[in-house]
């Protein structure tokens, strides 16, 4: 029973320490009003990935993780500098758009392959 509780005091401890980072950035993400990002930054990695597969690579290697992450990162850029002060249009909106046009893209580039 002890090396069962000393065992389990590790990953324990890493779930308290996660939830405390999870609500405290969480809280973080809903002030700024950035809620959908996470989504919108995973359908353009969706996007990447799929156009590496279009180009040739395998759907699981690791060029393909790569252009994923590159596209990831653009995407990242791209909300970071479209963040205004005042902006005449919701920055959620714009995730939004981001997140529709990545999507319809996938269909696109994936209506080419066999």
């Amino acid at each position: 029973m002890m090396d069962f509780l000393s065992l389990m005091f590790r990953p324990f401890l890493a779930c308290l320490i996660l939830v405390g980072i999870h609500a405290y950035l969480g809280l973080h993400v809903i002030e700024r009003g950035v809620i959908f990002v996470d989504l919108a930054l995973a359908q353009i990695a969706a996007l990447g990935a799929t156009v590496g597969f279009a180009i040739g690579f395998s759907l699981h290697s690791q060029m393909s993780y790569v252009i994923a992450l590159i596209f990831t990162f653009f995407g990242a850029v791209i909300f970071s500098l479209t963040r205004l002060q005042k902006p005449k249009v919701p920055h959620e909106a714009l995730i939004g758009i981001v997140y529709a046009i990545s999507a319809a893209a996938v269909i696109l580039v994936l209506s080419r392959s066999a």
